[in-house]
């Protein structure tokens, strides 16, 4: 089947193919923390991309695309609460159990989507984050992202990383419930590959 036939037979909510389709199982997560997903163009409409998934699981939450010719990112001045920037840089403050006594909520999460090298360069070359908190998340299980080949060791997709961090800054069920609906869609495109999950 050619791109363009591919294209056709996808759904146009998930991106899945319409046979695979997510929409039915996408949780509607309302949360206090404003989460803003800052996505490398070139991801936007990609199947496979988790930080669109993301977005469409938590309620109030913005997709913004990055890296197009001639049109830079248009982020606020001022963000909802406490901005945050998930960006495990050496200074970056570790999202644990001591996070909230000491950033009191509420929070925008500002989350870079993308590789890892597109990723990387975000949080240095938009000037409107260059004095945002940089948050990172502790050391935990490793990526159960079996889709693409991870390039950094400890490396998350973006939807497990937004969801171990709310987990943090909200509560274990939004987590949770996150996971599910990744769980769902790794499960689904293995197997339309002919892989059952956990054979790689």
């Amino acid at each position: 089947m050619g791109k363009r036939e591919r294209a056709k037979n996808r759904c146009p909510g998930c991106l899945m193919s319409v046979p695979l389709c997510l929409c039915a199982s996408i949780p509607r997560l309302v949360t206090r923390t404003a989460v803003l997903i800052l996505i490398h163009h070139r991801e936007a409409r990609m199947p496979t991309n988790t930080g669109r998934l993301a977005h469409q699981c938590l309620v109030g939450s913005r997709l913004i695309l990055r890296g197009l010719k001639d049109e830079p990112a248009r982020l606020e001045a001022s963000f909802a609460g406490t901005p945050l920037l998930l960006h495990p840089t050496e200074d970056a403050v570790a999202l644990d159990e001591h996070f909230q006594a000491k950033h009191p909520p509420p929070y925008t999460l500002i989350v870079p989507d993308g590789s890892w090298r597109q990723a990387s360069k975000m949080g240095t070359r938009e000037p409107s984050l260059q004095s945002i908190l940089r948050v990172k998340l502790e050391a935990g299980e490793p990526s159960r992202y079996q889709l693409r080949k991870e390039t950094k060791a400890g490396g998350l997709a973006t939807l497990e990383a937004i969801a171990r961090a709310l987990g943090v800054l909200e509560s274990r069920e939004v987590e949770e419930e996150l996971g599910k609906v990744f769980a769902l869609m790794v499960e689904r495109t293995l197997r339309s590959r002919g892989v059952s999950p956990g054979q790689r």
